[in-house]
């Protein structure tokens, strides 16, 4: 797994995590430095002792997020390493990816929505997370930029109340996956 070397301290641990706090129990218009401080007992102008702005903060959340989910993928395809169908991986990692960003939805809107500050990031570790989706889709790059297309509409779709009530989604996904393998 990628280590958490960005973040620099223990009070930068605390910063981040207070961030995600707010994030996910707020959303992300709650998410400002000013708001932030206050919820750490904080003055704003302290917080930029820990993090150079907001941008930055951003980046350190969107790293977390990627070694979650990161972490969830690989454990996700230990049936392929133990030989299983590229089938059963895919399932299995779409099972996963729709699971932490229902559980996750405004870091997941994060980290997923918007350019993406590579520059920001801890260097391999979106390449890292992308790793099991490129191997269960048999190490073709663009049939596994499909597989996250189909994964990323579907959960955006879902997170944005798209589907009709009676939408059976389960059924969709496993569609789609078929599609895909």
């Amino acid at each position: 797994m990628i280590e958490a070397t960005e973040i620099r301290s223990p009070r930068v641990r605390d910063v981040v995590a207070a961030a995600r706090k707010i994030l996910e129990r707020e959303g992300p218009d709650r998410l400002t430095m000013r708001h932030l401080a206050e919820r750490m007992g904080i003055r704003a102008p302290s917080l930029y002792k820990h993090v150079d702005s907001k941008e930055e903060l951003e980046a350190l959340l969107m790293a977390e997020a990627f070694r979650e989910l990161g972490q969830e993928l690989h454990d996700a395809i230990g049936s392929l390493r133990k030989g299983g169908s590229r089938k059963k991986a895919l399932t299995e990692l779409a099972r996963a990816y729709r699971r932490w960003a229902l559980a996750h939805p405004h870091l997941y809107r994060l980290v997923t929505g918007g350019p993406l500050p590579r520059e920001r990031l801890p260097e391999g570790l979106e390449a890292w997370t992308a790793e099991p989706v490129v191997i269960a889709a048999g190490g073709d790059p663009d049939r596994a930029r499909a597989a996250w297309a189909f994964a990323h509409g579907m959960t955006i779709l879902e997170l944005d109340g798209r589907f009709p009530p009676d939408a059976d989604l389960d059924a969709a996904w496993v569609s789609g996956i078929a599609a895909l393998s």
